[in-house]
């Protein structure tokens, strides 16, 4: 334990003095956030204490994470309640560090109690924290130590090329790169079949009892496309051309597959092909139908499958997207059987997918389906829907892993109250499995989406998805990026942060864009 805290100490000694050096630019007062950090301890029932417990966590965090201001109180605490949660799941092992989806250990899980099925939303999230062993370490790990990295689908080298794009450090990617090559061509040898498609169990997908099961799913062929594409990109920093050629080929033939096989022409959507001989594209439209665009995969004409989406009548419901269309006759809510299906109730590993695809969509294509103002709406709503009530009528920050779309109930946590003799099942995962789930994001979300700080690898695009004549001002700051820190700031009266009107982009505290309105910016070198 005396070895651990100094280690701690030490880290958060350095993170210390990387903030005290920028903190003469800060705009935004780390003390005013406090409160939220505070409140979260005091009504929490801390049961497993990892490497940064409860006690600590404010002194990681303010010097840490990116601090987020904006007139939408409960979307700025779910902000920092998700970074609350996150470095609950930030562990020490003797390998390193890795992050961990459950706080108790699970059956399913590997070693260090790692699941590599959220590992991708881990790398998008904590590519945030300034300090990058973490993910360095985690990385490591997942390529050089795990033997669990293939029992779930994990868009693995995508993953770490956009966890680079943040901190611009080529090194571990050039390091990684034999491993991930490895890690596509085992995928290829067993889950690759002769139509060229890639095929997954649904529950593998992370995606257990879904309507249309197992098989050619959007999931795990979009994931290998986005791998694809990243390790090519990754093969030309080392100067080989000849494998990146490879892999962008493999990119280009999966994407015509995809587009071909299982896009539904009649229904307009992409669906799962089983993998039966002579079957056809399953009848239900289910949320992962929208995975392909997490990697900018569709031509602009599929565009048209995001009709569906604000609809009541396919996926939209107050407290969040159903994950398969309500009018289907396999959609489902139940609390019967097993405790997580994917017939119906809202997830938040599905939110986070489609909202990211979502925001790609705004960002990169010319569509009329959805607007800004659907991705603020989907925010809030997932934002409104990490709360639960407690015995005694409290409202309390929540993020848990299955959730009624109707009523806002937490459903696999209900149902796991109710076992025998109201014991938590330890085959279960016990008392705390879903608490503070680490399976999704949010802070991303906000930072990439609505912020719209879109990472390059040279410069940066900040292209809010805030519209115009909503909020009068947010700001994103003291954000790491290239090995600079950012601000970006949009006050509308001038009021708000005293450095005049607009939105504004600081880099080192130095004014770098500008734009009247919420316009997109671009920096061509940070």
């Amino acid at each position: 334990m005396k070895n651990k805290t100094i280690t701690f100490i030490a880290i958060i000694t350095l993170s210390f003095s990387v903030w005290k050096l920028h903190a003469q630019n800060n705009i935004l007062i780390p003390e005013r956030y406090k409160h939220y950090i505070d409140n979260f301890n005091y009504y929490d029932n801390e049961l497993y204490r990892e490497y940064i417990p409860n006690d600590q966590s404010w002194a990681f965090l303010s010097t840490s994470i990116p601090l987020f201001d904006c007139p939408d109180k409960q979307m700025e605490k779910t902000y920092y309640f998700r970074w609350w949660t996150y470095r609950k799941h930030i562990k020490k092992t003797e390998s390193g560090f890795v992050i961990t989806e459950f706080l108790p250990d699970v059956p399913w899980a590997g070693k260090y109690n790692t699941i590599s099925c959220p590992a991708g939303h881990h790398f998008y999230e904590g590519r945030w924290l300034k300090n990058n062993i973490y993910l360095n370490d985690y990385a490591k790990f997942w390529f050089r130590e795990a033997e669990h990295i293939f029992d779930y689908s994990f868009w693995a080298a995508d993953a770490l090329y956009n966890y680079y794009l943040s901190t611009h450090d080529k090194s571990l990617l050039k390091k990684l790169l034999p491993d991930l090559v490895r890690y596509y061509e085992s995928r290829e040898k067993n889950q690759l079949d002769s139509n060229g498609l890639f095929w997954q169990v649904d529950g593998r997908d992370g995606m257990e009892e879904s309507v249309c099961g197992s098989g050619y799913r959007a999931t795990i062929n979009s994931y290998m496309y986005g791998d694809a594409i990243a390790i090519s990109k990754i093969a030309l920093m080392t100067g080989d051309h000849k494998l990146a050629n490879r892999f962008l080929q493999k990119a280009t033939a999966l994407k015509k597959i995809i587009q071909d096989k299982l896009w539904d022409s009649n229904d307009t959507f992409f669906k799962v092909l089983p993998r039966e001989q002579d079957q056809s594209l399953c009848d239900a439209k289910e949320l992962h139908g929208y995975t392909p665009w997490y990697f900018n995969i569709p031509d602009s004409s599929y565009s048209v499958a995001w009709k569906y989406i604000m609809s009541p009548s396919y996926f939209y419901a107050p407290f969040g997207l159903t994950t398969v269309e309500q009018y289907n006759a396999g959609f489902n809510i139940s609390y019967e059987g097993h405790e997580c299906q994917w017939r119906g109730p809202s997830w938040p590993f599905a939110s986070a997918i489609t909202l990211t695809a979502m925001a790609n969509l705004l960002n990169n294509y010319s569509q009329g389906y959805v607007s800004k103002n659907d991705y603020l709406k989907l925010l809030k709503d997932y934002s409104n829907a990490q709360q639960i009530t407690s015995e005694n009528g409290e409202v309390r920050p929540w993020i848990d892993e299955n959730l009624n779309p109707y009523t806002g109930d937490w459903i696999s946590r209900t149902r796991l109250k109710s076992w025998e003799n109201n014991t938590w099942s330890a085959e279960k995962g016990g008392v705390e499995r879903g608490k503070d789930y680490n399976h999704s994001t949010f802070c991303d979300l906000i930072i990439t989406g609505l912020v719209g700080l879109r990472p390059q690898e040279e410069g940066v695009v900040i292209n809010p998805l805030l519209p115009e004549n909503s909020w009068t001002y947010f700001c994103l700051d003291n954000l790491s990026y290239h090995g600079k820190t950012l601000t970006v700031l949009y006050d509308k009266t001038g009021n708000q942060y005293h450095r005049g009107t607009g939105l504004m982009v600081f880099v080192d505290g130095k004014l770098a864009g500008k734009s009247q309105n919420l316009n997109r910016i671009k920096i061509k070198k940070i």
